[in-house]
């Protein structure tokens, strides 16, 4: 089965998981420079249920969130990347500026977010808590993200900015 699902597709599964009696765990973003802390991240989220969706941010969808010059790695490299890894059962690509659709589409049992996000700022928090599920928010690793990366291939290669 590809990992790399659509709208539709999500869709379906989705009520499939849920007639299965599955904990679907949702979360989403951009991973554009995959490293240790979305691991730790994407790893910690799979272990609170049965299936984790993944909602990966298009490249027009991080060009509004991140500015003109990211991603740096194009949707669907970013997709195979992130499909690779065990703990995620489903990508699915949105254009949109947030995941609050594809959140309403599959109706998870929990929804993850960083610990950076207060959970009242948490889109599709509420949607998820009024149809039984809950929020958890994950603590980030310190001083590590992909706009440090950035910064630092770019000190390295062209001397301090």
């Amino acid at each position: 089965m590809d990992k790399i699902a659509t709208f539709s597709e999500i869709k379906i599964l989705s009520r499939q998981y849920k007639d299965a009696e599955k904990t679907i765990v949702f979360t989403n973003g951009c991973f554009d420079i995959i490293h240790a802390g979305h691991v730790k991240y994407l790893n910690h989220a799979a272990s609170l249920g049965d299936i984790l969706v993944l909602g990966l941010n298009s490249d027009r969808s991080v060009k509004r969130i991140k500015g003109e010059k990211r991603p740096v790695i194009e949707q669907g490299h970013r997709s195979i990347v992130v499909a690779a890894l065990g703990c995620i059962d489903h990508v699915v690509l949105f254009d949109e500026p947030d995941p609050k659709r594809l959140i309403e589409t599959i109706c998870p049992d929990i929804l993850v977010k960083g610990a950076d996000w207060p959970e009242d700022q948490i889109i599709g928090g509420d949607f998820v808590k009024k149809n039984g599920g809950r929020i958890e928010r994950v603590s980030l690793e310190p001083d590590i993200s992909t706009t440090k990366i950035i910064k630092r291939i770019g000190e390295l290669y062209y001397g301090k900015c």
